[in-house]
């Protein structure tokens, strides 16, 4: 996750899960899976998953692990997780 987020992910395109397209004003949320831009749809699909809990809390913990204390976050990458977010 050492990386520049909003670059890759803020005004990503497309859902990454089921392709489908992202205009600038559409909101867009990272999976806790792989950390990819996917649409609500989608993520309403990954929060019925049966390990998704689990899943979250581990991520929030690893995430604020290696991005918050290290970097700071002042972009909200782990924030986005869970709060949809627009193409600036």
């Amino acid at each position: 996750m050492a990386m520049k987020w909003e670059e890759k992910l803020a005004c990503a395109t497309e859902c990454a899960k089921c392709r489908k397209s992202l205009g600038p004003g559409d909101p867009r949320i990272l999976s806790v899976y792989d950390h990819e831009a996917i649409c609500g749809e989608c993520k309403k699909k990954e929060e019925q998953r049966s390990n998704y809990k689990e899943t979250s809390e581990t991520m929030v913990k690893q995430c604020i692990v290696d991005v918050e204390l290290m970097q700071s976050d002042p972009g909200g990458y782990c924030f986005h997780h869970f709060y949809p977010y627009t193409c600036k």
